[in-house]
This record gives C-alpha cells, structure tokens and sequence, in this order.
C-alpha cells in the first residue's frame, strides 16, 4: 500500500493537473481529476485495510479482519497518529483470544495514541480489566471498570460490566 508521503504528493499532483484542465476548458475532465484527488485524500485519513478490517470485525469474519491488520506491517509509517491507535486496538482484541501479554500492550498503546470514541475507549478499559481480573489484580480491574462505565453513555456495555463485577465479588 501507498506510504502517507506518496498518498499526498499523488494528491497534489492530480489536483495541478485539474485545475490545468479546468483552465484548458476541459470543465468534465477536471471535475473527475478533482474527484479522484479526494478519493486519494480520503484514503489519507481513512487507511483502505484498516476500513477493511473494521468492516470484516462488524461481520464478525475475525481471520479476514485479522489478515488485514496483518498486512500493515509498519503502522507508524503507514498511518496517521488516530489510525495507529485503531490498528493497536484490533491487533489487542485479536490476540486477546491467543495472548494476553501482546493484547494487554497492544491495548495500553491504543490508549495511549488516543482512540476517538468514547464507546471504544470503554471496551478496551473492559478488556484490560478482564486481563487485569485474570492475574488476580483486583484494585487495578476495579478502577478500570469504573472508567468504562463511565465512558459507556449508551449502555452497550453495561451487561458485561455487571458480569464482570459478579465475578470480582468471587475473587
């Protein structure tokens, strides 16, 4: 895939070359160039896999979506500052599943590179508490459940906060 330097000299160079036509007169030809100059921008700021990968979670297909992250092979070369945070936040809920270390980093990094929503914010706070439930770290689970309550405005999460506080109760 395109790095971010060549995606934005690709750019700029089509949109010179519609601005030539729109001054040649050729209105239809510029138009077009325009737009494929912000087709190329989009993907700037939205990375084509990461969309892909995104889509493939939604379906619930985890071996697509895990092949695209896969395929990125250095995200702080690839992608903008937002889209590494959600590229470390797919690559810790895949491994979750495998490796607890690894997805335990990986979602600390996503953290800490500042994902957008607060919904996704909330679920990767669920999933460290989880993690922190699991090696018997009970003050630090709790304090991360807290913060995904609080982060989880719509209650999408709230039966999973509510199993995992049963489960606290157990340790």
């Amino acid at each position: 895939m395109l790095s971010k330097v060549i995606r934005l000299v690709l750019t700029a160079a089509l949109f010179a070359y519609a601005v030539y036509e729109f001054i040649e007169g050729h209105i239809g030809n510029g138009i077009m160039l325009t737009l494929l100059a912000g087709l190329v921008l989009f993907t700037y700021f939205r990375h084509e896999r990461m969309l892909l990968a995104l889509w493939y979670m939604r379906k619930q297909d985890m071996e697509k979506a895990q092949k695209q992250v896969d395929s990125i092979k250095t995200p702080e070369q690839s992608l903008t500052k937002g889209q590494q945070a959600y590229w470390y936040y797919l690559k810790g809920l895949m491994e979750a599943q495998t490796n607890m270390n690894k997805s335990e980093s990986y979602l600390r990094k996503a953290l800490s590179k500042g994902l957008r929503m607060d919904q996704d914010k909330a679920l990767v706070k669920l999933q460290l508490a989880g993690i922190a439930m699991s090696r018997r770290r009970k003050r630090e689970a709790q304090t991360l459940l807290t913060e995904a309550k609080k982060l989880d405005k719509r209650g999408m999460l709230d039966d999973q906060i509510k199993m995992f506080k049963q489960q606290m109760k157990r340790i």
